[in-house]
């Protein structure tokens, strides 16, 4: 299972309903987060969830409504006695940015290790599961995120019968070892099908649509997308100053074929989204107006 929640579902500035933009996913132990938003904190703790085990964080760009929470989340991860390093995912000038955010959080008892993206798009491999990270269309340098969790491909016990392997070293094999067996060596492959798929979730904010982001959404379980704005009359608003309206992504989302659609990064000019939704998913009927705290666990299809 892939358990994910969005923390914060605010652009800009925080409401008293409504903490600004974080993400959190959890996969066999290991925990993601995307971008870090003033109040991210207090959302994971209404959820219930921990910051300790935070093992990799993502961010989308530096601007203040995305990394506002930082300083205040890391010294908390060290007050918890945290001393295992932190793998940290950003645009290019990452560790720049960090640091001068830590002058308020010094003496951390863990290490930031820096991943900066410096190409249109990239895949980091953690095993189970890869992060692919590619460039959106915003003011300064942003980029959007998918969470990819692998399938092995099925067992095929004939095949393993027929190369008279016996039934000891099957699971290593299906665990993705390699055997030795009176004298030969034995691959996975040998005995696997081919991969099948997994589970994908794409996370993006602060665009214009772009093709980048039709590809990696594609065929996604689920799309979490900027929505700022749904009233026509702030269309050329969005143009101008580079983020997506509701139907933009509505529209990204039908293209994409994805299972459902979240939006996200609400102005907080725009209280509530939910009387554009009628019209919203009269473009993509499984689109949601996501609240503080959405969570959901995603499982492989049978």
């Amino acid at each position: 299972m892939l358990d994910v929640c969005l923390l914060g579902t605010g652009g800009m500035m925080p409401l008293p309903y409504r903490y600004l933009t974080s993400l959190m996913a959890r996969y066999q132990g290991k925990s993601i987060l995307i971008d870090c938003g003033e109040g991210t904190q207090i959302a994971m703790k209404k959820k219930g969830w921990s910051p300790k085990p935070i093992d990799i964080m993502c961010i989308t760009h530096y601007h203040a409504d995305h990394i506002s929470g930082l300083p205040g989340m890391l010294l908390t991860m060290g007050n918890a006695d945290r001393t295992e390093p932190l793998l940290m995912i950003g645009p290019k000038g990452l560790s720049r940015v960090v640091n001068a955010l830590c002058v308020v959080a010094p003496q951390l008892p863990f290490e930031i290790r820096f991943h900066e993206i410096t190409s249109p798009e990239e895949t980091i491999d953690f095993g189970d599961f890869y992060i692919e990270a590619f460039k959106v269309n915003h003011n300064v340098t942003c980029y959007g995120y998918s969470i990819v969790v692998r399938r092995a491909g099925q067992f095929q016990v004939e095949k393993a019968k027929a190369l008279g392997l016996p039934v000891q070293l099957w699971n290593p094999l299906q665990k993705g070892e390699t055997v030795e067996f009176e004298g030969k060596t034995y691959e996975p492959s040998c005995v696997m099908g081919e991969e099948r798929k997994g589970i994908r979730v794409t996370y993006c904010t602060d665009t214009r649509p772009t093709q980048s982001l039709r590809e990696h959404a594609k065929g996604a379980d689920l799309f979490i997308c900027e929505g700022m704005y749904g009233d026509d009359e702030k269309a050329e608003n969005a143009k101008e100053h580079k983020h997506m309206m509701m139907d933009e992504a509505a529209s990204i989302a039908k293209e994409a074929q994805v299972k459902e659609m979240w939006l996200t990064h609400y102005s907080p000019a725009m209280p509530k989204p939910d009387p554009y939704m009628d019209r919203i998913r009269g473009i993509f009927d499984r689109s949601v107006a996501a609240k503080d705290g959405q969570s959901v666990e995603l499982g492989f299809e049978d």
